[in-house]
């Protein structure tokens, strides 16, 4: 009789929660198509976000399951590989002075927001730095847990500045009539059936052995690692077709929404009031940078404003995507970003703690 009970109420646990995946999907679905009928900026990555996460604030119980996000980023992953023709590449690595440049700077930004949200929002400086670099929310918590950070504060943080970014970018240059004229294509322009499934095969693969050696966003990494070789080598199986991709934007939209709790702005107002501020002055910053940037090699404005803008890797090459603005320099801005952030951030604040405890708020030793 127990195990039955136990077995009916896992049963109905189970069922609210398609319930509620289903709820998801379908309200991120109705918001993209809402935001691309009235024309705004990457409508199906926007439009899914914001209602998705208006809800959960208010209190809905939407729910996205991690497969949910891997789904659209392994779409989005494959899709941005596509860029890659040998062409392309060979322009590529002679931008390695603006990757480098990018990364570097990205450091500096990371540091001077989270100098500036510290006071702000009155948070020990460990949490406000780790809150503050612009990487992968997961990645940052766990490096900042290893220091004491509070990994709540820091996993909102860096969720807030993702949705601030990915908001105000596209946005400013849709304001601003910005649209690109970017001469990058795909590099495989036809559908072909059973070529598209080998192509999302072997990028899923990718994924699943990004993920299993323990690379951060492996299932965006994981898939470029596969379909870049293979663009550059000529190797052309499909197209990825264009209601393929706003799936992948509708999913990853849908799984940034979750991340915002019904407490979020309720029990945090001045450390939110903080993160804004904090957010808005490393837009500010990075745009000077990236436009000072492009003055310097020639390159439009605009790419490198993406390149460097402290948004999330998917977003921002969807932006870049949707708006035609070098694609390929700025994924490759943002994942030489990443890179550097994940492989850097915790030496370089281990060596300032040693050094320069007082500069990162650390006990003296």
């Amino acid at each position: 009789m127990r195990a039955r009970r136990i077995g009916r109420a896992y049963r109905w646990a189970s069922s609210r929660w398609v319930i509620r995946v289903a709820a998801t999907v379908a309200t991120g679905g109705a918001a993209g198509w809402a935001c691309a009928w009235i024309g705004t900026p990457i409508p199906w990555m926007l439009g899914p976000l914001f209602a998705v996460a208006i809800l959960r604030v208010a209190g809905v119980p939407l729910e996205a399951p991690q497969p949910l996000r891997y789904t659209g980023q392994w779409i989005i992953g494959t899709a941005l590989g596509l860029y890659f023709t040998p062409a392309v590449l060979r322009e590529v690595v002679g931008w390695w002075p603006l990757l480098v440049a990018g990364a570097v700077f990205a450091v500096f930004l990371g540091y001077l927001a989270g100098f500036a949200l510290a006071p702000i929002a009155r948070i020990d400086r460990t949490t406000a730095i780790f809150a503050s670099v612009p990487g992968g929310a997961a990645e940052m918590s766990n490096l900042g847990e290893r220091y004491g950070a509070r990994t709540d504060r820091v996993a909102a943080a860096q969720s807030l500045r993702i949705l601030i970014v990915v908001a105000v970018v596209p946005a400013a240059f849709a304001l601003l009539d910005m649209h690109g004229s970017d001469v990058y294509v795909a590099g495989v322009r036809t559908f072909d059936p059973r070529g598209f499934a080998e192509l999302m095969g072997l990028a899923l693969a990718g994924g699943f052995a990004a993920r299993a050696i323990g690379v951060p966003n492996a299932f965006i990494l994981g898939p470029l690692a596969v379909v870049i070789p293979l663009t550059a080598s000529g190797v052309e199986l499909s197209s990825v077709p264009t209601p393929v991709s706003n799936l992948g934007q509708w999913l990853l939209g849908c799984a940034l929404g979750v991340r915002f709790q019904p407490d979020f702005l309720r029990d945090a107002h001045r450390f939110v009031a903080g993160v804004v501020a904090s957010v808005f002055l490393s837009i500010g910053v990075a745009a000077a940078f990236g436009l000072a940037l492009a003055v310097a090699a020639g390159v439009p404005g605009p790419t490198l404003v993406l390149g460097t803008a402290p948004g999330g890797l998917a977003e921002m090459c969807i932006t870049a995507k949707v708006m035609q603005f070098g694609v390929p320099l700025v994924t490759a801005l943002h994942v030489t970003r990443l890179v550097v952030l994940l492989l850097a951030t915790a030496p370089l604040y281990r060596w300032l703690r040693e050094r320069h405890p007082a500069l990162v708020g650390a006990p003296p030793r």
